[in-house]
């Protein structure tokens, strides 16, 4: 989508392509991430729909209106072939759902398919136990790096 693909690294810098990944709940975040990689010389993509929530952050939870987008825009195959031009991909799972170190199913997919394609796999925060939250139980046999909220961590 234009406007958000990655502006590359800074010059003299270079670092991973890396893909943002994460609740459309965290459109706002994505972007204030992305500019933080960027500075430390990372070049960055963020799902290709992002604008659309960016204008209507209410989207997400509207599961009949976010149907309708993400079948006629082909979102998940679209991220899914964006994901695989890229080195690694970082999960934002911040607390959503009463749930600290949320990650929801469309991430649980993107990271089981970087996963298959041997990409990097980095997790912005601890995740939860997997008692409380099965779905960690399978991110965890995954082994990504949980960088603590640490981008400099992202090597």
């Amino acid at each position: 989508m234009a406007g958000w693909k990655s502006n590359g690294p800074k010059e003299g810098k270079t670092g991973m392509k890396i893909m943002i990944i994460g609740s459309m709940t965290f459109a706002k975040e994505m972007i204030k991430i992305k500019k933080k990689l960027e500075d430390l010389g990372h070049t960055v993509d963020v799902p290709s729909d992002i604008e659309a929530h960016l204008k209507n952050p209410k989207l997400i939870d509207d599961l009949e209106s976010d149907l309708k987008h993400s079948q006629e825009k082909n979102v998940l195959k679209e991220c899914f072939d964006l994901l695989a031009t890229n080195d690694a991909v970082l999960a934002l799972n911040y607390g959503k759902n009463n749930i600290d170190g949320y990650i929801g199913t469309s991430v649980l997919m993107e990271i089981g398919l970087a996963y298959y394609l041997g990409k990097k796999i980095f997790i912005l925060n601890p995740i939860p136990n997997s008692q409380s939250a099965r779905w960690a139980h399978e991110v965890a046999i995954m082994q990504p790096k949980v960088i603590d909220g640490d981008l400099t961590k992202i090597k």
